[in-house]
């Protein structure tokens, strides 16, 4: 009787039993590093089938650019800004908040995942007894084996094949990865070094490539890829300076195609945004169910299905609070912005801080350590006095103005800041107030108090930096 009621209800998109949802989820992997995507020194042939059997998003972007808080806001639904210590890196996990996968096992789903689930943090001390995303399994093939009689399921298998302890040096070359074909982004001297980390990188996009192949092809060993919509993303990007855990592109924009046989129109390419945030109502509708009002993402079922909905969808919101405890005092660096087909705005609410870290070792990481640890990041700090590459070492190391606004069209890699160009005053204004909208509309602190500490106050769950590394001189 509920299967029929589904099926009246969403005619076109639930057959006679919701369909079986697969999550495929790296760690620290940028849109650009995909064959569909255009890279072309990397092969994805698993990406790209799922782009050819479904549809490619072109404008998808992570809500946070750090991971726990991104994953805060795929299970939950809701701003990172709403959801207290979960907006942060290394946080808790209050057990108040609703999480998508709860209302899938009560309506009778096999709910789990593999790998990096909600990471990294703490929930198993503040109330909840499973990771946010459900129950681990070794695999996904156990988790299949547990799975009852053709009960519906969600699985995330959570990937951290691309994350930076795994590049080892000169496995691009080994896998045949040629680093003079490889995109140096202009925020990075374009040096042998750092061509050789990028082909290293995109040797471990490949390995993880290869392990999605692998949920796939059991996937259609037990019959069931036809009867399942398998979703491959990225919960940021790379783990680069100007990348993760900064709200440029490099940080934010991630990869995401959807594969729904009978639903997603084979080949299709959207434009249209979509936030990381969307997912928990999305599956929550594929599933019969129905998103909770506190939720700030909007199912895109009906971009999927190719249906007229008249919901907009030209704008992503991006925010940041602390990622590692890199400041003395335990500081953020909070960060509202919004991208959109033509800019990039953010708003940097203490601008007196430094946005890479501190200089000095505080606690985490090392200097400037919301950029890792990464070879080009030592080669940056080792030459940035050097003519060539001091321009570049200020714009991902240095300190940033209260403003900042970047014409995608002639500056996609986000270099050149507009904000103060007054041939772009309309333009900033106008972005400037979509933020300020969204912030009263979802209730963010900040909106009230811009200034307030509550995120700095918060507990830290990562470790303490092993050693002091070396500062720039």
């Amino acid at each position: 009787m509920i299967r029929l009621l589904l099926c009246l209800l969403l005619p076109g998109v639930l057959h006679a039993a919701p369909p079986n949802i697969l999550l495929l989820i790296g760690d620290n992997w940028s849109y650009e590093h995909a064959g569909a995507n255009g890279d072309k020194a990397v092969r994805t042939p698993v990406f790209d089938r799922i782009c050819r059997d479904g549809m490619r998003f072109t404008n998808a972007f992570c809500p946070v650019p750090s991971c726990s808080p991104t994953r805060s806001c795929i299970v939950t639904g809701r701003a990172a800004h709403q959801l207290e210590d979960a907006a942060s890196l290394w946080s808790k996990f209050p057990r108040k908040f609703r999480v998508f996968g709860d209302d899938l096992s009560k309506a009778g789903w096999h709910v789990g995942f593999t790998g990096k689930g909600w990471s990294p943090g703490n929930f198993k001390d503040f109330g909840r007894e499973l990771n946010p995303v459900g129950a681990e399994f070794k695999d996904f093939g156990s988790y299949l084996e547990a799975r009852k009689d053709k009960q519906p399921f969600f699985f995330w298998f959570g990937s951290t094949h691309t994350s930076l302890n795994k590049w080892k040096a000169g496995l691009g070359k080994e896998r045949g990865i040629d680093p003079a074909r490889v995109r140096v982004p202009t925020a990075l001297p374009d040096v042998p070094e750092v061509r050789e980390e990028i082909a290293d990188y995109l040797a471990q996009v490949e390995l993880m490539d290869a392990a999605f192949g692998d949920a796939i092809a059991l996937l259609e060993q037990n019959g069931e890829l036809d009867n399942t919509v398998v979703i491959c993303t990225s919960d940021n990007g790379w783990q680069m300076p100007h990348g993760l855990a900064h709200c440029y592109d490099d940080g934010t924009h991630v990869p995401l195609a959807v594969r729904w046989p009978r639903q997603v129109k084979p080949g299709t390419v959207r434009d249209d945004f979509i936030s990381l945030t969307d997912f928990a109502p999305t599956f929550l509708e594929m599933a019969g169910l129905k998103a909770w009002p506190e939720m700030t993402g909007r199912s895109f079922v009906d971009v999927l299905c190719g249906k007229p909905s008249g919901v907009k969808r030209d704008v992503v919101f991006i925010e940041r609070e602390r990622h590692a405890n890199v400041r003395k005092g335990d500081l953020s660096y909070p960060v509202r912005g919004v991208r959109t087909a033509e800019f990039l705005y953010l708003r940097n609410l203490r601008p007196e801080r430094w946005p890479a870290g501190d200089p000095e070792l505080y606690f985490a990481v090392g200097p400037y350590g919301d950029i890792d640890g990464s070879r080009t990041k030592a080669f940056m700090m080792a030459h940035a006095d050097d003519p060539a590459v001091k321009p570049l070492f200020e714009i991902s190391f240095g300190k940033r103005p209260a403003e900042e606004l970047y014409d995608l069209k002639s500056d996609p890699d986000q270099i050149v800041n507009l904000a103060a160009d007054p041939r772009f005053a309309q333009a900033k204004a106008e972005l400037g107030a979509k933020v300020d909208a969204w912030m009263r509309e979802t209730n963010d602190p900040r909106a009230v108090d811009p200034a307030t500490n509550v995120w700095d106050a918060y507990p830290y769950f990562g470790g303490k930096a092993k050693e002091p590394r070396a500062t720039k001189k």
